[in-house]
């Protein structure tokens, strides 16, 4: 069995950035926008071992793509700040799996490694913070990002240098796979030097208030706690008679590149509206669901969805939290999209009620606005939705 190295080369990379300049970023911090992205592909702060494929490159973020190869594990895993992840592989990898041409069916209920065709050199200024795609929350699957010496998910330090390694585990359905697919998504945030040791870059609630007066951040009155709250719909004067959709234990094989090939029958339980309002959560049990409110992301900022906050209940909601500029947006601020929740219960039944709430979303500046939106571009697959399951189902 062969392991990826520490920092296995790359065919596409450029020469090694070396001091920025303020033509590339400009005066101005916050996250980057896709054309930034572009500028870090141009000067070799990302190194795509192929070439980046159109599309990838969203208005706020990089989709990522799997490598040749899978590594199947006994248990999920961080390196831990003195070693790589291909060292931890030695120890804890029980299968390698090849990717290339048609792909692999990646087990419901295993965890793998998948090392990344994407590689990063980064400016101290610059660091990294990633999420699965929304495609990939709603199919259940849950993916990290993981990159060497480091404690954390899903988070690139400032002037990291090295491999990047998707965890993949399949929740609720066995999914095919292969080389190039996309499963998570990485932002980049530009720090000046007062910020290299601060880790929350939310907007205040009074900054939210002030732009929803001038753009609506929601439809109607935002509730504001530390972030924007949100809450479930659960009745039919809302959503209509299905108001959610429950996963099912046996299924067949989902490929995560065929767009609108399973007809959701065969793999989702219709969730009908109940006159009281209610939803009892099984534990266990993967819910599609959605927002009360319509959301509206302005062109110069971006939101992500808190994945859990344990004073709402005993439940987790939303795998997949980024929401990028654009996302329900127009000029006149209608009509706006919901947003869809993938919501798991812990350890007990939990009852959902209509308009109780279910999470909030944080927002943050970008650098700049981004020269396309969310909603502009093919692969803007959920705008202006309500309930949806992901691109892979009809119904």
């Amino acid at each position: 069995m062969s392991f990826p190295t520490s920092h296995e080369p790359a065919q596409a990379q450029r020469s090694t950035p070396t001091l920025e300049t303020p033509g590339d970023f400009g005066a101005r911090y916050g996250l980057l926008s896709r054309q930034k992205i572009q500028v870090m592909l141009n000067r070799g702060m990302i190194r795509p071992s192929i070439d980046i494929q159109d599309g990838q490159i969203q208005p706020a973020s990089l989709d990522l793509r799997l490598g040749s190869r899978a590594y199947r594990v006994r248990a999920s895993f961080l390196p831990g700040r003195e070693r790589t992840v291909a060292q931890q592989l030695v120890d804890l990898s029980s299968d390698e799996i090849s990717l290339e041409g048609d792909g692999a069916v990646l087990e419901r209920g295993c965890v793998y490694v998948v090392p990344l065709l994407e590689s990063l050199h980064l400016q101290d200024s610059i660091s990294g913070v990633a999420n699965p795609k929304s495609s990939t929350g709603r199919l259940d699957i849950f993916t990290r990002l993981i990159t060497d010496q480091t404690e954390v998910f899903d988070r690139v330090a400032g002037g990291y240098e090295g491999p990047l390694y998707a965890e993949v585990s399949p929740r609720s359905f066995s999914v095919r796979v292969r080389k190039g697919s996309r499963l998570n998504q990485i932002r980049f945030r530009r720090r000046h030097s007062q910020q290299f040791h601060v880790n929350d870059f939310a907007l205040s609630d009074r900054d939210l208030r002030d732009i929803h007066e001038k753009h609506s951040l929601v439809d109607g009155e935002p509730q504001l706690r530390d972030g924007l709250i949100l809450r479930i719909a659960l009745a039919a004067e809302t959503l209509g008679p299905v108001i959610g959709f429950r996963a099912q234990k046996h299924t067949g094989v989902v490929d995560v590149d065929r767009v609108g090939a399973y007809p959701a029958s065969e793999f989702w339980d219709e969730i009908r509206a109940r006159r009281d309002g209610r939803l009892i959560l099984d534990p266990g049990e993967f819910y599609i669901l959605a927002s009360q409110e319509r959301v509206h992301i302005p062109p110069d900022l971006a939101a992500e969805m808190v994945a859990i906050d344990p004073a709402m209940g005993e439940f987790r909601v939303h795998y997949a939290g980024f929401f990028d500029p654009g996302f329900g947006w127009t000029a006149s601020g209608l009509p706006g999209s919901r947003a869809v929740l993938e919501v798991r219960s812990h350890e007990v039944p939990f009852v959902l009620e209509h308009e109780q709430i279910i999470g909030r979303l944080v927002f943050e500046k970008m650098a700049e606005e981004p020269e396309v939106l969310y909603g502009q571009t093919p692969t803007s697959n959920y705008q202006g939705q309500s309930l949806k399951l992901s691109k892979h189902f009809f119904l």
